[in-house]
């Protein structure tokens, strides 16, 4: 049987990189998708009730559960995999760029945590899944904004994971913490290098395993979070970063 067969998934940043993996697996594993991005013309060719979401936004988070709602009854699982990176160091980060990071990053977090609790409690219950990055687990010198987002979302991910514990709303919230996966933000970062190939080079040396990731490795993770498999997993950080953070 199919690992989410009757599950209703959001899924946001669902227009590329992990988000869009994610959402490709959900549906060959059975779920109903609800797939959102700001990028609407890069949710085509997914199935479901494709939305355009700015993560940073109460309004649209309040309308895309709503539809979610009327179209399918309820939501099972959100996948906060919407994101943005930018990389610089205390030095050089200025407060528009911090601002900008922390909006999206750790404040759409937020956003989709509270909606997604305020609705599950009322249907029985489901699963939360935030994607952080190995830089929530581990500082960078050139990532500032983006370490301090992620880290956020860590520790939010632990509260949500203890209050809907201890209110008994049968809702399970854990973080997926990725390394150097291979999605557009990745090959962005490196395109602006002076020597991208020295810096992919870089990336793939600083990762034990000897290989950079796959959005698909983190899809794959972020399914099991999501599945009934998982059921007893709340609270949780999961590192999908080739041995990175183990050293």
């Amino acid at each position: 049987m199919p690992r989410l067969a009757g599950k209703i998934a959001l899924i946001t940043g669902a227009a590329s990189g992990i988000g869009r993996a994610t959402a490709e697996l959900f549906a060959s594993e059975g779920a109903q998708l609800v797939p959102s991005d700001l990028d609407e013309a890069g949710l085509q060719g997914l199935s479901g009730l494709a939305r355009r979401l700015d993560v940073t936004s109460e309004a649209d988070w309040a309308e895309a559960f709503a539809a979610a709602r009327a179209a399918f009854g309820r939501v099972d699982i959100l996948v906060n995999a919407a994101g943005i990176g930018e990389g610089s160091s205390i030095e050089e980060t200025t407060l528009a760029s911090w601002r900008r990071v922390m909006a999206v990053n750790a404040e759409g977090t937020f956003l989709g945590c509270r909606e997604a609790v305020r609705a599950m409690k009322e249907t029985g219950g489901g699963a939360i899944v935030n994607i952080s990055s190995a830089a929530g687990l581990v500082g960078d010198p050139k990532l500032a904004a983006y370490c301090a987002s992620k880290g956020a979302v860590r520790l939010l991910t632990k509260s949500v994971a203890l209050h809907c514990a201890r209110a008994g709303y049968n809702i399970r919230c854990n973080s997926v913490h990725p390394s150097f996966a291979e999605t557009p933000m990745l090959t962005r970062m490196i395109a602006r290098a002076a020597n991208p190939e020295k810096v992919r080079a870089g990336l793939i040396r600083a990762t034990p395993i000897g290989r950079l990731g796959s959005a698909g490795d983190i899809a794959a993770a972020i399914l099991y979070l999501a599945s009934d498999e998982a059921a007893f997993v709340t609270g949780a950080e999961l590192a999908v970063d080739g041995g990175l953070t183990a050293a």
